[in-house]
């Protein structure tokens, strides 16, 4: 049984599916719903105060990325949301990721791992950080209080990965941060088997570099990545 028990709902069609997670992640503790299509379970995260939240993506009535994106734009939801899909594309992981994901895995996953990845997520949400603690590289500051970026004024949507990533490349600015240690910010012990970071750094980057602004984020090859107004 886990330390913490963590409220979750479950958005699967796959009944099989639904009941493996749910009776495995009731056993670790933690206290279930479950919603069979995208409407109902939309209905249920914007209803009810979750921990967590594992979605898929391909759904019935609504699909998994338009529940999340109601989630996070009418709703204002906070919520910790895993896509759980058997979609392995890039490009669907970046839509994710900008739609507001915290994490995506591609099934089969093992029921340990998904617990250790909620868990995780849900740990980190709930980390308290120093009011007033402002980072700053170049023009783009990162409000550790609010956990609100602003570069040149512009406002930056930034996802709660991103978040964590941009804290530790701004603290470690001008120095290259390797991979390695990006990937426990993000992820703690439970780093993912594919190449996920790419695909943050991705979504990362097109938020805090638009149209005409000093690019900040570079790739160091074969080492990591550094935030420096200059490469």
């Amino acid at each position: 049984m886990t330390s913490t028990a963590l409220s979750i709902l479950i958005i699967e069609d796959n009944a099989q599916l639904a009941a493996n997670l749910y009776d495995y992640l009731e056993a670790c503790g933690h206290r279930l719903d479950a919603a069979p299509d995208g409407v109902s379970g939309l209905h249920l995260a914007a209803s009810n105060n979750y921990d967590a939240i594992v979605l898929d993506w391909n759904l019935p009535r609504m699909d998994g990325l338009s529940v999340l994106r109601r989630l996070r734009g009418e709703a204002k939801s906070l919520v910790s949301v895993i896509m759980l899909t058997a979609r392995d594309q890039v490009a669907d992981k970046i839509d994710g990721f900008e739609s507001g994901l915290d994490d995506y895995l591609v099934k089969p996953v093992a029921l340990p791992e998904i617990e250790v990845r909620l868990r995780s997520l849900v740990a980190r949400r709930r980390q308290i950080v120093t009011p007033a603690n402002i980072l700053q590289v170049a023009d783009l500051e990162f409000d550790l209080g609010t956990l609100q970026a602003h570069r040149d004024g512009r406002p930056v949507t930034l996802t709660r990965t991103g978040r964590r990533l941009l804290e530790l490349l701004m603290r470690e600015s001008p120095q290259v941060v390797s991979r390695d240690r990006l990937e426990n910010a993000a992820w703690g012990d439970a780093v993912p088997g594919t190449d996920l970071l790419r695909s943050h750094m991705y979504v990362l980057r097109r938020a805090i570099e638009v149209e005409g602004e000093v690019p900040l984020l570079h790739t160091v090859s074969g080492s990591g990545y550094r935030l420096c107004e200059r490469d």
